[in-house]
């Protein structure tokens, strides 16, 4: 930090206590890690939509292709190409959106170096067949909702006192995957990709 100002022996006692607040603060987040964010508990919710096998079998097979491909410069490293062929497997899935319920989920892929990004259009509640790199991309699209615990108290000043630490809450999943498990399918019915 630059050096304090000239002032006063109140303000600098009130500067000091300020920037030790600040330091607690800062040494609160830092503990966060995305390692701890991770073990957090994910809200459970219900699927958007139950279907039957039978409602599943008779449905109309849905393909999905990328509506834009952007390419890229980059060479493919060869080295991945037994996880590029697994990735780029067709696999049926059905999408949810869980902030906008019902509206079609627009999202970009780009899962290995070399790849070209493709911009997909993925229509939601019903059962779609597409690469399993889209589907793993959807079930990772998740974010963590953070509160302030009161438990400790943080600090006081002029305005009032100060308690909590920040903490995560829970893990909220934004948008979501769920295989969907038919006779047709090459899935196989486990709860990933």
């Amino acid at each position: 930090m630059k050096e304090k100002p000239n002032m006063n022996s109140e303000a600098a006692k009130e500067l000091d206590k300020v920037e030790k607040q600040f330091e607690a603060f800062d040494e609160d987040v830092k503990r966060m890690t995305f390692d701890r964010m991770d073990k957090t508990p994910k809200k459970e919710e219900e699927p958007q939509t139950r279907m039957s096998q039978s409602e599943i079998a008779k449905a109309q097979d849905i393909y999905l292709k990328p509506h834009k491909s952007v390419s890229c410069q980059d060479k493919f490293n060869e080295n991945f190409r037994a996880e590029y062929n697994f990735a780029k497997e067709y696999v049926q899935f059905q999408a949810e959106n869980k902030e906008i319920i019902g509206e079609s989920i627009d999202i970009w892929t780009r899962p290995f170096a070399g790849m070209p990004a493709e911009w997909w259009k993925v229509p939601v509640n019903k059962p779609v067949w597409g690469p399993r790199y889209l589907a793993e991309q959807l079930k990772r699209c998740y974010y963590h909702r953070l509160v302030m615990q009161p438990t400790v108290g943080v600090g006081s000043d002029h305005a009032g006192q100060y308690y909590g630490s920040m903490a995560v809450d829970t893990t909220v999943q934004r948008l979501d995957a769920v295989p969907v498990s038919s006779k047709r399918s090459v899935f196989m019915g486990s709860t990933t990709f």
